[in-house]
């Protein structure tokens, strides 16, 4: 299995998979620490400016992701909001949430599809990890609202600068 993401749609659900030359317990690690998201969350182009994460269920992530990109067109200098809500940890092997977009205060836009994500962390020989991020939404319509906004780029993205974030980690 190549570092590419292979993404599946069943009905409602996402299933984008991805192996990383880096050990489980430091890929999970850079998905729980505020520090480490700074470095690598977001496409291309993006950057957190802001960034406060609870990690513990129930615990709230709450960033906000800013296009520096010039290159972007009408989206250079524009800010997207997001928040997470921590349902589930199982330190080193899963994490459970439900991804809300968001305004700078942490209030839930109603009006964009929110996101149970179940993300699974899974030891891999020679040190690899194979990440599963599981997206479940409302709908089968709500899925494609966001795959038409170019979520499935942005996340291939993200994943790309996590994979280049953890080689300078090792």
């Amino acid at each position: 299995m190549s570092n590419q993401m292979i993404a599946t749609v069943i009905g409602q659900e996402l299933i984008l998979e991805r192996v990383f030359e880096a050990p489980s317990e430091l890929v999970f690690q850079v998905f729980s620490q505020a520090e480490h998201l700074k470095h690598w969350w977001g496409p291309r182009g993006w950057e957190v400016t802001a960034c406060t994460v609870d990690f513990r269920p129930g615990g709230v992530w709450h960033y906000c992701m800013k296009c520096v990109d010039r290159n972007q067109g009408d989206f250079f200098g524009f800010e997207s909001w997001g928040k997470a809500v921590y349902q589930e940890i199982v330190d080193g092997e899963k994490i459970i949430y439900v991804d809300y977009f968001s305004d700078a205060e942490g209030n839930e836009n109603e009006d964009l599809p929110a996101t149970h994500i179940t993300m699974t962390f899974e030891a891999f020989e020679d040190n690899k990890t194979k990440l599963v991020s599981r997206s479940t939404y409302a709908s089968a319509e709500a899925l494609k609202t966001v795959l038409d906004m170019g979520m499935e780029q942005g996340i291939s993205e993200t994943w790309d600068r996590l994979g280049e974030h953890l080689q300078t980690l090792q």
